[in-house]
């Protein structure tokens, strides 16, 4: 009901009577002595002890879900790891990272899966995942350990014909480009939006690829700029496949590993976050092969709407 702010619609989801989530929630409110919600006008109005509830019911609900899978994969000799990553670091950084982490331990299955860093410390809170790499969110709740994993720094690139390919732009030159944008231009928290907002390009110049990888290959073909990671095309930078825009950076910023804090003995999750800041682990995210364009379908974009 949280969610969704009405009896009526949480009861379609579970699909029961609205009777009987009401019969459920006057048992609640009986038992633990709090009235939860109040109806008003505007829909549903939760009391603190009634969001609590929710907070610890997803908790649960996610504590659920991850014993069933780690039943599962005991029954099988193994082990799994659900990462939660930001989309440029999922994209670029983490198959380098996780298939050098893989081969150190056998039994152990990883489930890679793209979230939006604003939702990092929900994610950990409900036991959605068991750690999340990327930007470091503001408020992140004391019970999550955060670790520094990796500096990084995002440029703005054109292929070798563009106009602006080997020249300084200011800021009413880039305003007027097509840009060429990964999905990570689609969290409002990511440093890719907030730059292309910062700047004020409008709606109509900015093209969302599926991949990063697709933005770089449309970028070659001169036909827009990219913000994309420096790592990822000093290669394409070097064999003159693509040219930096000077005097514009979007952003230097510190990925972070999250996880929940524990006791006793280190997790896989606790493992995963010492050993992505490490020399080794840095190399392999840099060297690592991504994403390729050949692996997203179709070479489509949609314009981004706010």
């Amino acid at each position: 009901m949280v969610r969704h702010g009405s009896v009526k619609h949480a009861a379609a989801e579970l699909a029961v009577s609205e009777s009987a989530v009401s019969l459920h929630v006057g048992q609640l409110r009986k038992e633990l002595g709090d009235q939860l919600f109040h109806r008003t006008s505007a829909g549903l109005a939760f009391t603190p002890g009634g969001l609590r509830l929710a907070s610890r019911s997803a908790e649960l609900l996610g504590l659920q879900d991850r014993t069933i899978a780690e039943v599962s994969q005991a029954g099988r000799g193994r082990r799994l790891l659900r990462v939660a990553a930001s989309s440029m670091f999922a994209e670029q950084a983490a198959p380098g990272l996780l298939e050098l982490f893989g081969a150190r331990a056998t039994d152990l299955d990883v489930e890679l899966s793209v979230r939006d860093p604003a939702h990092s410390g929900t994610l950990l809170l409900t036991r959605a995942v068991d750690i999340v790499i990327g930007p470091e969110p503001s408020g992140l709740d004391p019970a999550v350990v955060s670790k520094p994993v990796m500096n990084y720094s995002i440029v703005l690139v054109v292929g070798p014909d563009h106009a602006l390919a080997g020249g300084k732009a200011g800021p009413a030159q880039l305003r007027a480009q097509t840009w060429l944008l990964g999905p990570s231009a689609v969290p409002s928290t990511g440093a890719v939006s907030a730059f292309v907002r910062r700047l004020g390009v409008a709606e109509d110049h900015q093209q969302i690829f599926q991949s990063h990888a697709a933005a770089i290959e449309e970028a070659k073909r001169g036909t827009g700029i990219a913000p994309v990671l420096a790592f990822a095309v000093a290669q394409d930078i070097a064999r003159g496949r693509l040219v930096r825009v000077t005097g514009a950076q979007v952003s230097d910023g510190v990925w972070h590993s999250m996880r929940l804090a524990e006791q006793g003995l280190p997790s896989a999750a606790a493992e995963l976050s010492r050993f992505a800041a490490t020399p080794r682990a840095i190399q392999a995210m840099v060297k690592g092969t991504g994403v390729t364009v050949g692996r997203f379908r179709p070479s489509t974009h949609v314009t981004l709407w706010s």
